[in-house]
């Protein structure tokens, strides 16, 4: 008898926190979610997440993405910054990893550059 294959299913949960943009009306995380829903590929193709992929919204306007297949965080991080270039808000806005599988919106520290530039 030939040798039976097992193979692993990596589940992975990521989070991307959109919460400090969301409070202050500059984000629609709503929209977000929708983007990732239709943008989001499965074997190479969009619209067929199926049972592999599951992305919902908590109420505090985090972002969760849990993946039953191999799933790449900087492939998120890559349609997270598509999606503010596409509301033309990535000049605002950064995405930073706080740790392993949490992504965050943050604003760019304009006020210190302004700070540095008038001491000059």
């Amino acid at each position: 008898m030939a040798p039976v294959k097992t193979t692993t299913v990596k589940k992975s949960k990521f989070v991307i926190d959109c919460s400090a943009p969301a409070n202050d009306k500059i984000f629609d995380a709503a929209a977000f979610e929708k983007f990732l829903h239709d943008r989001i590929k499965v074997e190479g193709r969009t619209n067929n997440l199926g049972e592999s992929v599951t992305i919902s919204r908590t109420a505090d306007n985090k972002i969760i993405v849990g993946a039953n297949i191999a799933f790449s965080k900087r492939y998120l991080k890559y349609l997270t910054k598509k999606f503010l270039k596409k509301n033309q808000i990535r000049d605002w806005l950064r995405v930073i990893a706080t740790d392993k599988q949490t992504f965050e919106l943050r604003y760019f520290n304009i006020a210190n550059d302004e700070a540095d530039e008038d001491e000059e």
